[in-house]
């Protein structure tokens, strides 16, 4: 059986635990807060992150002590909020064993740096290229609590040990596929989240399918060509990780971005949405984060610039929609 180590114990990193549990591995979730850990070590259940699951595997643990937790980790999951990231797994980096493999579930760019998620996890660990996977995809985490048919996507440079994590977290009911396109799988699984916001947003204002479809599509349109120009392959974004995960954060109020941006939508300041929603969504920080990728590459983001103009002035949903439009005729 394979040993592998969750950092963080939220929704999505306890759903992904039960999955790795489910495939048949000796799963270890590491979390800061004791009740949560108390309650996955002692009662099989995350009632705080996740308490539609009652009873968690009996092959998943639970400590707070973070060299405890990746001693003898095979492979290391990170499942930690991307803004908090660097600070989090400075923490572990002496303390991770050199044959260890470790994956990212996380969605983000990094605010103060402009910086992916893996660079900044292989950054702070001092790790290989060839041992850093990112795993993203249509990932709603009650959806996969629920154990209901879904599927993923494991990137690394080396695809034998995209393999190997891909077969860790397969089971009757959640599919892993494998790439070699890091930098495609990282930019979709981050630049969606604001296209979800924008599709929340009409949402909330009233407007419908049309609406929809065409924020979507001219969303996954200027990922795509930012992806291109930071070296993505654009296939990747007409895949699981592009596509898949549009449709799955753009269509379900269980994505926290979209009930964002459907409060924004209905009229709520970003303070009152942050404060309804329990936090703010992973597509506000990373919204300016794209904007400046955007100048970096030399590649235009007018839906990304628009929701920048909702977020820091508070423009409406139709002024929004009037900024993405643009002026002129443009070829699609």
């Amino acid at each position: 059986m394979t040993n592998v180590t969750v950092l963080g114990a939220g929704a999505w990193g306890t759903a992904f635990g039960q999955v790795l549990a489910d495939a048949g591995n000796n799963v270890t979730m590491w979390a800061i807060e004791p009740e949560i850990v108390e309650g996955i070590r002692d009662h099989h259940h995350n009632g705080v992150r996740l308490p539609s699951v009652k009873v968690l595997p009996s092959n998943m643990t639970a400590t707070g002590d973070r060299a405890e937790a990746v001693a003898n980790a095979d492979i290391i999951i990170v499942a930690i909020a991307a803004q908090f990231a660097r600070v989090a797994l400075a923490e572990f980096k002496e303390l991770i064993p050199e044959t260890a493999l470790v994956a990212s579930l996380m969605k983000g760019i990094e605010r103060t740096t402009g910086k992916r998620m893996d660079e900044v996890v292989m950054e702070t660990l001092d790790l290989p290229a060839d041992h850093f996977a990112a795993i993203s995809g249509p990932n709603l985490s009650k959806q996969i609590a629920d154990r209901e048919p879904a599927a993923t996507v494991v990137a690394c440079e080396n695809l034998d040990n995209a393999r190997k994590i891909a077969a860790a977290c397969t089971t009757d009911y959640f599919r892993a596929f494998v790439t070699r396109d890091v930098i495609g799988l990282e930019m979709c699984g981050s630049l969606k989240n604001v296209v979800a916001l924008a599709v929340g947003m009409a949402r909330g204002a009233g407007y419908g399918e049309n609406t929809a479809a065409m924020i979507e599509t001219r969303g996954l349109a200027e990922l795509t060509a930012l992806g291109e120009a930071a070296g993505a392959d654009p296939k990747t974004f007409a895949g699981l990780a592009g596509v898949g995960d549009l449709i799955a954060t753009c269509g379900s109020p269980l994505s926290r971005n979209y009930t964002f941006g459907s409060n924004l939508g209905k009229g709520l300041s970003v303070e009152e949405a942050t404060k309804v929603s329990n936090g703010v969504a992973e597509g506000v920080p990373t919204t300016d984060a794209v904007v400046a990728l955007g100048k970096q590459y030399d590649v235009p983001t007018p839906l990304a610039t628009a929701m920048s103009h909702v977020l820091s002035d508070g423009i409406s949903c139709a002024q929004m929609l009037s900024e993405l439009f643009g002026e002129g005729i443009s070829e699609e």
